[in-house]
């Protein structure tokens, strides 16, 4: 429960950051904002268009009376609706992360530099950092898509689907987003997409208590747009506590001046595991400890 507890924190101090920090939290609407409106757009023309794609689908109805007709294409083109509804909801924080890239990249990157620095930006071309965030988001979706119809499917189990199952669905849909969100910090440590995997399972309670939190907040209508960019703060600040970064010549943060030894009499930080040593990951300075299964004592 103290790693769920750290989680939820970091989601609200994302939040209180950009609310700190108002030009940066306008700054980093935009991407969501643009998504919204091609969301908006795609939906009220499928709106409109329903009766014809009913139509469409339905060639084999023309023979058939009026009224079977029309109420098999009303119940096509509700379901058509409904579908494309599901699929916004899926994937417009994928989308959004994709479109925001560049606004997220350096959003990012300024709360590693008010929390006391992070990695070097990666020199590589901007096309590679956009194919390399869409194939990774595709490939969380699809598992989250799998893991959705796998839950949809057991909804329909008397009592564990009214009650089990939603919380599961809470919980997947949690993990899946904070995947998401801190692709882009752990991205910059030099974690590939399965070794980021790894290492949020590894502190799950922490991953879940800042997913399931957030993908709460994003059922309330509105609320995706404006919370997206302190989402984005917060996962920043996770990945700062799940994989700390140690600049080129550092012993782990050591003072210099006591013979290269860390300075073990400092008091507690604001996280649980932000005392000298008290994270596992942070044993072996230099290394790149996330290459294997973490080992949890």
């Amino acid at each position: 429960m103290r790693d769920f507890g750290a989680g939820l924190r970091f989601l609200f101090d994302g939040q209180r950051w950009v609310a700190r920090h108002g030009r940066w939290w306008g700054f980093g609407m935009i991407p969501a904002l643009i998504a919204l409106v091609g969301y908006v757009a795609a939906l009220v023309a499928l709106v409109v268009y329903a009766g014809d794609l009913a139509a469409w689908a339905t060639p084999f109805a023309d023979g058939w009376s009026e009224v079977w007709r029309n109420a098999v294409r009303v119940v096509v083109a509700v379901a058509a609706v409904g579908a494309g509804g599901l699929l916004a909801v899926l994937t417009f924080t994928a989308v959004t992360l994709l479109i925001g890239e560049p606004f997220y990249e350096s959003l990012s990157a300024k709360v590693e530099a008010t929390e006391g620095g992070g990695p070097p930006e990666p020199d590589v071309p901007l096309w590679r950092e956009l194919w390399v965030a869409a194939r990774d988001s595709l490939a969380v979706l699809l598992r989250a898509v799998g893991f959705g119809l796998v839950l949809f499917l057991c909804g329909f189990i008397p009592v564990l689907g009214q009650t089990v199952v939603p919380v599961l669905a809470v919980c997947v849909s949690g993990y899946y987003l904070t995947v998401e969100l801190t692709g882009t910090p752990l991205q910059k440590r030099g974690l590939a997409q399965r070794e980021r995997l790894r290492l949020l399972r590894s502190r799950l309670p922490m991953t879940l208590g800042f997913g399931t939190g957030l993908t709460l907040l994003f059922l309330v209508p509105g609320l995706t747009v404006l919370a997206m960019p302190g989402a984005v703060a917060g996962a920043t600040l996770l990945a700062r506590e799940v994989a700390p970064y140690e600049p080129e010549g550092s012993a782990g943060g050591a003072d210099e001046g006591d013979g290269g030894q860390p300075d073990r009499d400092q008091g507690p930080g604001p996280y649980p595991y932000s005392e000298p040593y008290a994270d596992p990951y942070r044993k072996h300075p230099g290394a790149n400890p996330y290459a294997v299964d973490p080992q949890i004592g």
